[in-house]
């Protein structure tokens, strides 16, 4: 069973993810707007509406990827149930990843699991991906009640401001929008009664084990 901690009010937790969210999307969000205005334009000439009408087309696919994704790791998921498919779940994953930077090798079997746990591997996998700036590969596997997340790349490494907030050591007020995430991922695995850590796994590979 995972330690108690000190917790953000309901209100700042909520006001953290919103922040949080709101950073993932508003990048793909003002590429359309940038997109659609080239577009309007009288002096764009019929190129470059069509690169502004690509541009527009991968953008927009590229929010609804990061919606979907933190409906489900950071929201209810629009379900009524109390559980969420791995299978959906990896789906989803696949195209918040996509396959240019960073490579999902999703390994997780399709059943049925509680909310708790998907949302803790897919914020699993976020904490994995924040290991590798520079691209490579993210091993996702399940095994029981023990969640794994591998993430192999040139110059991996552990954040340590992430790490200290999974070890509960950081002070609630240097909880930012940037280590809301850690947190909430630290916050779901002891809701599920599991321990989380993040750490090397020799020179080139980040490990992020729940169990």
């Amino acid at each position: 069973m995972t330690s108690e901690i000190a917790r953000l009010t309901d209100l700042d937790l909520a006001a953290l993810l919103c922040s949080r969210v709101c950073h993932d999307i508003i990048s793909p969000v003002g590429a359309i707007a940038n997109g659609l205005e080239l577009m309007d334009d009288p002096d764009t000439d019929a190129a470059m509406k069509a690169t502004a009408l690509d541009m527009v087309r991968s953008s927009a696919k590229t929010a609804t990827a990061k919606l979907k994704f933190c409906r489900i790791a950071f929201g209810a998921s629009g379900s009524a149930g109390a559980h969420i498919d791995l299978g959906e779940a990896g789906e989803t994953a696949r195209s918040f990843v996509g396959d240019e930077k960073i490579k999902l090798d999703w390994q997780a079997p399709r059943e049925n699991r509680p909310k708790a746990e998907v949302k803790l591997l897919l914020n699993m996998l976020l904490l994995g991906m924040a290991g590798i700036p520079r691209g490579g590969l993210v091993t996702v596997s399940v095994d029981g009640r023990s969640f794994r997340v591998s993430a192999r790349g040139e110059r991996a490494k552990v954040p340590q401001a992430m790490a200290d907030v999974l070890l509960g050591v950081t002070p609630l007020d240097s909880i930012d929008a940037r280590l809301v995430q850690p947190y909430y991922t630290r916050i779901i695995a002891q809701s599920a009664g599991l321990e989380i850590g993040m750490a090397m796994d020799g020179d080139d590979t980040v490990l992020v084990k729940a169990a």
